[in-house]
């Protein structure tokens, strides 16, 4: 369930392995460097890490509890500490600032210069964990996330103080929060946009988290805005077209049509990415189906891998997707 990212610095790309070493390659693949700061007993369990990067950091949490900074350049230790609590969340980084949320669903923010913590905001926990990677977004001095239960929460970035906090679900039902995904948190036109598998989309509005519209449409893959519309892949294979402000529906298609009937609804789709004539699209059993933006309807599937590969990642204009122990570049 392990949803990677891939970091870019500039044309080149840094990714890791299954034993924690972190590799930066450039535009033709060519190894620039290579470092491990794992000793064995925790290169054997197989660390997952989350990273993010300016144009002198490159940040890395993970699921051992592990926080550190490298030097991006040349790929050296900087500093590294450690949490209370393992890290199942995105990064994202804010002038001198690291954010990300732990398994505790507690949101900490950290020194870019040393990772030291400067502030915490703990939230409702839940006994399950996220089946999902917990999303992060911030604008206006302000970081937006999600936890476990699915409450969307907004804290002062300065100060680390809760400005409003909207729950999603009744916390009170375990089998809720176990069977809950939620998709990650995107900002349109001063909205908070996000979707669940259970069957709801949310439009909150970004200054007080009050609901302005919710429709029925079940996805936990990250959407996308282009203008004033929103696209998304509903779990069972619906591309979904609608109005930010409104949440209109502009048009449904069915884009798993060149997959055999009898096969559609054991698979699910990964994520997309909206380019200037198509959609590129990856599902959970190794395929990449690229969409006509303008029909909606699917052009081509391709056979990537036999089995789950990642979303989609385009940096320019090349488009690359992770498969079980390989990066693959497309033009």
């Amino acid at each position: 369930r392990f949803e990677p990212e891939v970091v870019f610095d500039k044309k080149n790309l840094i990714f890791f392995d299954n034993k924690g070493s972190i590799l930066k390659f450039d535009q033709n693949s060519k190894l620039l460097w290579k470092k491990n700061y794992y000793v064995r007993s925790e290169k054997k369990l197989r660390p997952m890490l989350s990273m993010a990067s300016n144009q002198n950091y490159l940040i890395v949490v993970d699921n051992l509890a592990k926080y550190y900074a490298l030097d991006i350049k040349t790929g050296d230790l900087i500093w590294m500490k450690s949490n209370s609590s393992p890290f199942n969340s995105q990064i994202k980084l804010y002038k001198n600032l690291i954010f990300a949320t732990d398994f505790e669903n507690v949101l900490r923010c950290y020194s870019m210069t040393n990772g030291n913590e400067l502030w915490s905001v703990k939230t409702d926990n839940s006994f399950v964990k996220s089946q999902k990677k917990l999303s992060l977004i911030i604008s206006q001095n302000k970081v937006f996330f999600n936890n476990t239960l699915g409450d969307i929460s907004a804290v002062d970035i300065n100060k680390g103080r809760l400005i409003w906090q909207t729950p999603t679900q009744d916390s009170s039902i375990f089998e809720s929060s176990f069977q809950l995904k939620t998709s990650d948190l995107i900002l349109a036109n001063k909205r908070i946009l996000f979707s669940n598998t259970k069957n709801e989309f949310y439009s909150l509005d970004v200054k007080t988290g009050t609901l302005i519209w919710k429709k029925k449409i079940s996805s936990s893959i990250k959407s996308s805005v282009v203008d004033n519309l929103v696209f998304t892949v509903s779990e069972n294979g619906f591309l979904i077209i609608f109005e930010a402000k409104t949440g209109n529906i502009v048009r449904i298609t069915n884009v798993f049509d060149r997959i055999k009937e009898k096969k559609r609804s054991t698979i699910k789709p990964v994520g997309f990415v909206v380019g200037k004539k198509n959609i590129y699209l990856t599902t959970d059993n190794g395929r990449l189906i690229v969409i006509d933006i303008l029909t909606g309807k699917s052009k081509s599937m391709s056979k990537i891998d036999g089995d789950k590969i990642s979303r989609p990642f385009v940096v320019d204009k090349n488009l690359y997707i992770i498969k079980n122990n390989a990066i693959i570049q497309f033009n």
